[in-house]
């Protein structure tokens, strides 16, 4: 394979970072196709081949992951262009061939206030131990905000901080803090082993890529317990759901005994999703829950329905719930009417908010 090969794939790449975009797909049968503020566009190319693909991806994954891609058709890595950008990278087989998916990582590590996060989710940062959830879907955002707070870590607090995550996606320079990143594959066999591993690291604090299993997620709230503070991802949409999936996850007769430690452990969290801006670009919406023996008594007693209830009465905190988040951009005008009511959650009462504000959804 030829070193322009190599550079054809970068080339698209680089049109991803010039136009701003989040994501290239690189789909046999397709043209190359990028996602900016939320949608898709196509790019001024031929269709793709299986021997492009071929020719292409082969030449800058690595050898050995190249080779688990072809046995399994399902791999995960990090690709570095240069000093361009950095890209958490998925090859899969689908129906009509190879594809690939790139997410581009953002090119320095965000600050919280770069990000704007609200002073709620800005301090969890230093929080001394206990777990802290960010969910959402796919692309919402959430790794930004949790780099963000593991930046805040490094730059004012004297930390021993483990990452396991597939793949690593920000790199952190140490400045006060120490850090030890770890991959999945490449380090460590799975999130659980990486979890199980890093209590015998002396750790600080943990980021814990996904909780995608039950040993992980069992794992997680052993590290919490034992005084850890423990960073993780979820793929829900709302605080209550996050934390019904986690005691649902478990064997009936070990779910109480999750709720307890759920009660004692949970500081914080942050559900959130990426909206389009009214004037270009993305921009985040959230719901925060917070940590307080009010909502220790609401989980250990399973009445998960409450939660809301709580956010509510917690807004003098910094707590919110997503709509009312998504209410406040829409009456600010940072959003569009119509954008905020299609990622409502209640869309009856979200129609009577627009109707008293006199937003229309055009």
């Amino acid at each position: 394979m030829s070193a322009s090969d190599y550079n054809q794939i970068d080339r698209f790449l680089s049109i991803l970072v010039k136009r701003g975009g989040s994501d290239l797909h690189f789909t046999v049968g397709e043209q190359p196709i990028i996602r900016i503020d939320g949608d898709l566009e196509r790019v001024r190319y031929r269709v793709i081949a299986e021997g492009d693909f071929y020719n292409m991806l082969s030449a800058i994954t690595p050898p050995d992951v190249w080779a688990r891609y072809q046995m399994t058709g399902d791999v995960d890595f990090a690709y570095q262009m240069g000093n361009e950008g950095r890209f958490r990278t998925n090859l899969f087989k689908q129906e009509r061939g190879s594809s690939a998916l790139f997410r581009l990582i953002p090119p320095h590590i965000p600050t919280v206030d770069e990000l704007n996060l609200p002073e709620a989710i800005a301090n969890l940062a230093f929080e001394p131990r206990g777990l802290v959830l960010v969910t959402g879907p796919t692309g919402s955002g959430k790794s930004t905000t949790l780099a963000a707070l593991l930046d805040r870590i490094n730059r004012r607090l004297a930390r021993h901080v483990v990452t396991i995550e597939d793949p690593v996606e920000f790199v952190y320079i140490n400045d006060r803090s120490l850090f030890t990143q770890r991959e999945i594959g490449q380090d460590v066999t799975d999130f659980a082993s990486g979890v199980r591993a890093a209590m015998r690291e002396d750790p600080d604090a943990l980021l814990i890529g996904e909780m995608r299993d039950i040993e992980t997620m069992r794992m997680a709230l052993t590290a919490a317990e034992t005084g850890l503070l423990v960073f993780a991802t979820l793929h829900t949409n709302s605080a209550a759901k996050v934390i019904n999936r986690i005691i649902d996850a478990f064997p009936t007769d070990e779910q109480d005994q999750v709720r307890a430690v759920l009660a004692e452990s949970l500081r914080a969290v942050v559900a959130q999703q990426l909206l389009k801006k009214a004037a270009g670009g993305r921009v985040p919406a959230f719901e925060i829950l917070l940590g307080s023996p009010a909502l220790s008594n609401i989980i250990r007693e399973g009445k998960i329905s409450m939660i809301n209830a709580q956010i509510q009465t917690g807004r003098g905190r910094g707590m919110c719930l997503m709509d009312q988040s998504l209410q406040d951009l829409a009456k600010a005008g940072t959003v569009t009417p119509q954008e905020a009511f299609e990622r409502a959650y209640d869309k009856d009462q979200f129609k009577i908010f627009l109707a008293s504000a006199g937003l229309t959804r055009g």
